[in-house]
């Protein structure tokens, strides 16, 4: 695949979610991913640093091995459109029970940073939810149009979770451009509303290209205040390398397809129905006010 991440294969993950609703990890699985994250809030505090990559490489396998949802993403479980559920043959998005000795898993990897600009709701809701987004992927913009307005009235906006985003750029150049362009708004406190213009002017299939103009029009639209200073921002290195940090952070825990959610203790991928992260959500909020 020419513009690419060659790891992450995303041109099979995004279509294979087109429609099939996919099972949620087992227990065991949940096991076996939290004990390869417990030590992943230092990843998250520095993020992007070389050493930090090591670390996760070294504590253990990836994601993409402990979950079989995330492998039929990338083409390698059922077809596209298939109801057939991957792990254990559940398909109705029940979540694992979570391990009451030990923090459940969106907290130990979240940034947890009061003035993150990428992150939605209070920081000390119950429950913690992590999206990983490429702003090129035609099935996370279908989420972000119809499932996650729902999610942060019915969920955010009430004080029930808290909700961090975190971009790759699997599409090639085109992907770190509109990333670093959402991040250069967030840097001006519109990083909500040029996410939203974004994924809404977003076609119905395929990968949109993202031009410059085209950045600076979705800057425009968002309302964010400052264009020169947006504009000169494009061509912020460190922008970019945040980008290139987070999607190697993304390729190091095994996400492979997007988009990809981390719900409290549980995790799965796919632009999933609304009843599916209903479900998800409900029971993962009652296994946090549990504790």
């Amino acid at each position: 695949m020419t513009n690419e991440t060659p790891a992450a294969q995303p041109d099979a993950a995004d279509a294979s979610t087109a429609e099939a609703v996919e099972s949620v990890n087992t227990p065991s699985e949940t096991e076996t991913l939290t004990r390869k994250l417990r030590r992943s809030r230092t990843l998250n505090i520095v993020l992007g640093a070389a050493a930090a990559f090591l670390l996760v490489v070294a504590i253990a396998q990836p994601l993409s091995q402990q979950n079989p949802a995330v492998n039929a993403d990338a083409g390698k479980g059922p077809s596209a459109g298939s109801t057939e559920g991957v792990t254990g043959g559940a398909t109705d998005g029940a979540a694992p029970e979570a391990d009451p000795n030990r923090p459940p898993l969106a907290e130990q990897i979240a940034r947890a940073d009061p003035n993150d600009p990428m992150a939605y709701g209070d920081i000390d809701a119950p429950l913690t939810v992590i999206e990983w987004t490429d702003y090129r992927c035609p099935f996370c913009a279908k989420f972000t149009n119809d499932t996650m307005p729902v999610l942060l009235e019915e969920y955010v906006d009430k004080g029930l979770v808290r909700y961090e985003v975190r971009d790759v750029s699997f599409f090639g150049d085109d992907s770190t451009a509109a990333a670093v362009a959402a991040r250069a708004a967030g840097n001006q406190g519109k990083f909500a509303e040029y996410f939203e213009v974004l994924y809404a002017a977003a076609p119905q299939s395929g990968h949109p290209d993202m031009p410059r103009e085209k950045l600076i029009a979705f800057a425009e639209e968002a309302g964010v205040p400052d264009i020169a200073q947006f504009t000169a921002d494009l061509d912020d290195p460190a922008l970019a390398e945040a980008v290139a940090a987070s999607t190697a952070d993304a390729q190091q825990l095994g996400v492979t397809a997007v988009p990809f959610f981390v719900v409290g203790g549980t995790y799965f991928s796919g632009a999933q129905p609304i009843e599916t992260f209903h479900k998800v959500f409900t029971e993962q909020l009652e296994l946090a006010k549990a504790e």
